[in-house]
């Protein structure tokens, strides 16, 4: 999701959904909002089961929500940054994770929201991350969209609702 142009998300009734965090250590002061970002919207949405995990970085995502959704959960958010550096592991990583997510996410159909800021600089991962200051909340962002899509896929799934006629 982008801060232009972003949806208004509504949800209903989140309040008996179990949501898991999963957050990358580096970049403490970019991780600290982010964490903090998705707090606060799992707070105002009424989430009240969550567990928060902390990994090492970003690459250890796919595996921590993986594991976490097989547990269970109704979301999982996931939480990190990535700085472009001077050698191609920016690309890897990045594409690792992207994919390592999204494949947790069709896999076992559990939404995970996507809290992975990829920057190029320091600055721009501040701006994004939420903190005093900065233009964006991404750790707000991500968390709302996992929670608004578990709600949609509950409501979905729920007796008596299918089928559902397509939309034209």
């Amino acid at each position: 999701m982008s801060g232009t142009g972003s949806p208004e998300l509504t949800v209903s009734d989140a309040t008996d959904l179990r949501v898991a965090v999963v957050a990358a250590q580096w970049h403490r002061t970019v991780m600290d909002g982010l964490l903090d970002g998705a707090q606060r919207a799992l707070d105002d949405l009424g989430v009240t089961t969550r567990t928060v995990l902390r990994v090492p970085g970003s690459f250890e995502l796919p595996v921590a929500a993986a594991v976490l959704a097989r547990q269970g959960v109704d979301a999982v958010v996931a939480l990190g940054v990535v700085i472009r550096g001077g050698t191609p592991h920016f690309d890897y990583v990045c594409q690792g994770v992207t994919e390592g997510l999204t494949r947790v996410s069709v896999d076992t159909g559990v939404p995970v929201g996507f809290g992975v800021l990829t920057c190029d600089t320091e600055a721009q991962a501040i701006a994004r991350a939420g903190l005093a200051g900065s233009t964006e909340d991404k750790g707000h962002e991500a968390a709302s969209a996992a929670v608004a899509t578990a709600a949609v896929l509950r409501a979905a799934t729920e007796p008596g609702r299918w089928p559902v006629a397509p939309t034209p």
